[in-house]
C-alpha cells in the first residue's frame, strides 16, 4: 500500500507569502511542504502540488487512486465553484482533509459554501499553515504506521 499523502492546492496559492498576507500570511508553500513533511510519521511520504487550472488538481487526484494513501487539500476558490473536484475526490478512496488558511466562514458569504466538504473526513480552517501540519498528522494517526 502506498503511504504517500497527496498535498494538493488550488488557485492562488502560488503566491502565499505574497498575496494578502495580514490574511494568508507570509509562509510560502515550501514552508508548508517542509511543515507536512515533519508532521508526517515514519514511512510516509509527501509529494505537494499546487496549480491554478481545475483540470490539473483533478487529474493529480485520478493519480493519487493509485499512488496516494490520503488527499490533504486547499482547493482555493475551487472549493466554492468545482462539482469536478468533488466527482473526482468521490473516486478517491483513501481519506480526504480539506484544510483553508484562513477561516472562511468569517468571510464572504459566497465563501462559507464548499462541494469537497461533501467528500472530506475533516475540515481544518483558519488555522493558518499549522492547519495543513494537522491533517497530516491525522491521516497517519487514521492510517497507522507505515
Amino acid at each position: 500500500m502506498s503511504r504517500t499523502i497527496y498535498v494538493l492546492n488550488g488557485p492562488n496559492l502560488n503566491l502565499l507569502g505574497q498575496r494578502q498576507p495580514e490574511i494568508y500570511g507570509y509562509d510560502t508553500l515550501d514552508t508548508v511542504a517542509e511543515n507536512c513533511r515533519k508532521a508526517a510519521a515514519p514511512g510516509y511520504a509527501i509529494r505537494l502540488e499546487q496549480s491554478n487550472h481545475e483540470g490539473q488538481i483533478i487529474d493529480w487526484i485520478h493519480e493519487a487512486r493509485g499512488d496516494g494513501a490520503a488527499i490533504v487539500i486547499n482547493p482555493g476558490a475551487f472549493t466554492h465553484t468545482s462539482v469536478a473536484i468533488l466527482d473526482a475526490l468521490n473516486a478517491f478512496e483513501g481519506p480526504v482533509f480539506e484544510v483553508h488558511i484562513s477561516n472562511v466562514h468569517k468571510r464572504e458569504s459566497f465563501r462559507h459554501h464548499s462541494y469537497v466538504s461533501l467528500r472530506a473526513e475533516g475540515v481544518i480552517a483558519g488555522l493558518g499553515i499549522e492547519g495543513y501540519e494537522a491533517a497530516v498528522r491525522r491521516v497517519c494517526s487514521l492510517l497507522g504506521p507505515a
